[in-house]
């Protein structure tokens, strides 16, 4: 007698949601799984445009996710599989605008020299933070910079602007749990690059690019769809009832053929064995809505999420007059070593292209903070600097398109403080899309009562919950979440490498108190 399928119901076709259906899928005599998501896509987040390719010199842009540092495993594994390669990109930042608050990681500046003392002593109390992690590692930032005496020059325009950049915690991060300021220098598993005790930042680090988001995400739907997956776009569900014996959703899709078709999907409902919540918190909550357990409504209630605005544009002038974009001798400091002479050399040259960055000072990433509200800060890309595309089309040993061909992007930060925001300023004309974004903050208080709270409710009442929430606002942690849901579920994780696979071991530990059994 065949052995009865468990039925599987994921919500949410984001990474995680993907990545647990993924695995799902590699066990069809076990699994049956259905896949939806209110979205006409899948990918979540992780989403593409298009472009004038005549006029920007790319027809697709990134504009959600854009690329991600050597530790995102699990997430390349994924595009490889269906032939998409990440790009390496020597990553050039520049933060701060003015001489008095500009720093780079290519070159000495003043401000660097101004702060050489405290950022030598950052490297002493990450340690202490590591060492002291239940009590140092859950202290909000502002806390660590007050109790360590640092000062606010340091705070407000160097560690502040690289946390909300690089971890995405935007204009929160005041709030958030030192311990991610450890893990973004020190964390073998979680970290971005090395902590340099001269500079801070190392110089341009490789990170990586990510291909085109829609086609792959496209591609990978269409490959599960042929192992059986049934794909449910454009249809939100409502949970009717969730005991031990399962789960009743009712699926309403959002384009009924007709008003009658409607009418029956009223008394129309699915059951199904286990239910995979790939959605944010919040969201997650209100379906669960009177079905939520006590355990739940703490722990997917203490999850805090801000609007953020993404305008994409080619306004150079705008740009240019909120980052510093450009090398100017002013925003250079002496070349007092043979290092920092070469660094100087590099970054006074006219910016041409490399297959993995550029020569010359062509920064990729920029933040600038507020003279009345020196804890927050506007971030901007320049994608044609950065997204691996825009480089292919100039081609090697090339200088750059002209500034007002390039595609940039600001990001305005927690629409409650949109009275700070200069999008206004931005020519309509040169406005190229829109997206507001949903972005959880990573407070102290995540770490206090979210993430060690994981456990508790996991894989309780039929459920299991995935997405970057749960630890850290990453696209491979959303895809070893994913894995992770599977996991819990009787499916294999299957091991491709060995860091990869440690890091999906610690996860599962934390997430969901369940230590990991490794293939002999």
């Amino acid at each position: 007698m065949p052995q009865k399928k468990n039925r599987v119901a994921i919500v949410g076709a984001g990474p995680a949601g993907m990545s647990c259906a993924s695995a799902l899928a590699n066990h069809p005599d076990r699994f049956e799984v259905t896949l939806f998501d209110i979205a006409s896509y899948t990918g979540g987040q992780a989403t593409s445009i298009s472009l004038d390719e005549a006029r920007y010199g790319a027809d697709w842009l990134n504009d959600g996710v854009q690329g991600g540092s050597p530790i995102f495993r699990h997430t390349f594994n994924f595009f490889r599989r269906y032939g998409y390669e990440p790009r390496p990109v020597k990553l050039q930042v520049a933060f701060g605008k003015g001489v008095e608050n500009f720093f780079t990681n290519v070159f000495p500046s003043p401000l660097v020299d101004q702060q050489s003392d405290e950022i030598k002593k950052l490297g002493r109390v990450l340690k202490w933070i590591k060492r002291l992690f239940p009590i140092l590692g859950l202290m909000p930032i502002k806390v660590i910079m007050k109790l360590f005496r640092f000062s606010e020059d340091f705070a407000n325009k160097m560690v502040i602007p690289i946390m909300a950049l690089f971890l995405g915690t935007g204009n929160q991060t005041p709030n958030v749990s030192a311990a991610l300021l450890e893990r973004l220098f020190d964390d073998p598993n979680m970290r971005l690059w090395e902590y340099d005790p001269d500079t801070l930042l190392q110089n341009q680090p490789t990170m990586y690019t990510f291909p085109n988001l829609g086609d792959f995400y496209r591609d990978w739907a269409a490959d599960l769809a042929s192992k059986g997956v049934d794909i449910r776009l454009n249809t939100p569900v409502e949970i009717l009832k969730r005991d031990n014996h399962g789960i009743t959703l009712r699926p309403r899709p959002t384009r009924p053929d007709s008003a009658t078709a409607e009418a029956v999907l009223d008394d129309f409902c699915e059951m199904y064995d286990e239910l995979v919540l790939s959605l944010p918190a919040d969201e997650a909550k209100a379906l669960l809505s009177k079905h939520a357990t006590w355990r739940e409504r703490y722990v997917l209630g203490g999850v805090a999420f801000y609007n953020d605005i993404t305008i994409t544009h080619s306004d150079s002038e705008y740009f240019n007059s909120i980052f510093e974009t450009r090398y100017k001798p002013d925003l250079c400091a002496k070349g007092a070593s043979a290092t920092r002479e070469e660094q100087i050399a590099f970054a006074k040259q006219q910016p041409s292209c490399r297959m993995d960055g550029w020569e010359g000072f062509a920064p990729m990433y920029f933040t600038h903070s507020f003279a009345n509200a020196h804890q927050c800060i506007e971030m901007g890309f320049d994608c044609s600097n950065y997204q691996h595309q825009f480089r292919d089309r100039v081609g090697e040993g090339n200088p750059p398109l002209e500034p007002e061909r390039h595609v940039y992007q600001t990001i305005y930060l927690d629409d409650r403080q949109k009275h700070l925001w200069t999008w206004e300023s931005v020519n309509p004309d040169k406005i190229i899309a829109k997206k507001w974004w949903r972005q959880f903050g990573h407070r102290w208080q995540h770490y206090l009562r979210v993430v060690p709270g994981m456990m508790f409710i996991n894989g309780k009442n039929r459920t299991t919950y995935a997405g970057a929430w749960t630890m850290v606002n990453m696209h491979e942690i959303a895809c070893i979440s994913g894995l992770a849901a599977a996991y819990r579920l009787g499916a294999a994780y299957e091991p491709f490498d060995d860091f990869a696979e440690d890091l999906f071991a610690k996860y599962l530990l934390v997430s969901h108190g369940v230590r990991y059994k490794r293939r002999q």
